[in-house]
């Protein structure tokens, strides 16, 4: 099951996403690991950029990572063996199918992958299906909503609601990180906490204006500039001139913030 990913498949986008996993490394997976023995499921791997990292901060607990596309799939599994890793296992699925027995999993990791899916409390269900009683789920989202940016420019807001919209358009949500808590407790979830991950870039900090405000989010929104302009969302001027702006924060005296939002939460005990 899957929405269109409005990002796209190539290459480009693939180095995308591994720019930004290795900048906000740390942010986002700073307070997750998991024990020797046990089994992950990482539902909807991608081109493996959040699977490295995860593998390689707990090193004996053994990961499953899927993905429903096969080109994604084939370039996780050479970011896998060229970071030497011996204790994932890369599969082909449904996250609405999964193959594998009730219980079968300690732990499920899902991150911006409910964003992109028209049936994300659907989704939750499933993955509940694997996850052993008192097993973990952690879920990791951003929020296009959450973004500002000094100097402030309405033809880069404008350019940005491009990208929401689209996504919408394609079945997902690009606001879905507001929405974590209440989407994991009535998925059936235990315990759910929610914390949102502030990404705060400007000049002080030059690793985060380059990784995530022009590598990262600039990137994913100067890529969907011809679905935008086909679908009569911006004049291309306008578009143009947006990007621009988000390229101005990058300066000595810009500034760009976003949130991401991390939840976890607990399946119910038998």
């Amino acid at each position: 099951m899957s929405a269109d990913y409005v990002h796209g498949y190539h290459e480009r986008e693939a180095q995308r996403l591994q720019d930004q996993a290795a900048t906000l490394v740390d942010l986002l997976h700073g307070d997750t690991s998991y024990p020797p023995g046990h089994r992950v499921l990482e539902a909807g791997c991608g081109v493996g950029a959040q699977t490295v990292a995860l593998a390689s901060r707990s090193p004996q607990a053994q990961f499953t990572s899927l993905d429903i596309s096969e080109d994604s799939l084939a370039v996780a599994r050479e970011a896998v063996a060229r970071a030497g890793l011996d204790n994932v296992t890369l599969h082909r699925a449904d996250i609405l199918a999964l193959p594998f027995a009730p219980g079968t999993f300690d732990h499920v990791f899902v991150c911006f992958v409910l964003e992109h899916l028209p049936q994300p409390a659907a989704v939750l269900r499933a993955l509940r299906r694997v996850l052993k009683p008192g097993g973990t789920i952690t879920v990791i989202e951003g929020d296009h909503g959450s973004t500002f940016f000094h100097p402030d420019s309405a033809a880069a807001q404008r350019a940005i609601r491009c990208l929401v919209d689209l996504q919408a358009r394609a079945g997902g949500d690009a606001l879905i990180g507001r929405s974590l808590f209440p989407l994991l407790t009535e998925a059936g979830f235990d315990a759910v906490r929610v914390s949102p991950r502030m990404v705060y870039a400007d000049a002080s900090r030059p690793g985060l204006v380059d990784g995530f405000t022009r590598k990262t989010f600039t990137a994913m929104v100067e890529g969907v500039r011809p679905a935008a302009l086909e679908a009569g969302l911006m004049a291309a001027d306008d578009f143009d001139r947006g990007i621009a702006a988000l390229h101005r924060t990058t300066a000595a005296a810009g500034v760009f913030c976003y949130t991401f939002f991390k939840a976890v939460g607990i399946e119910p005990a038998a």
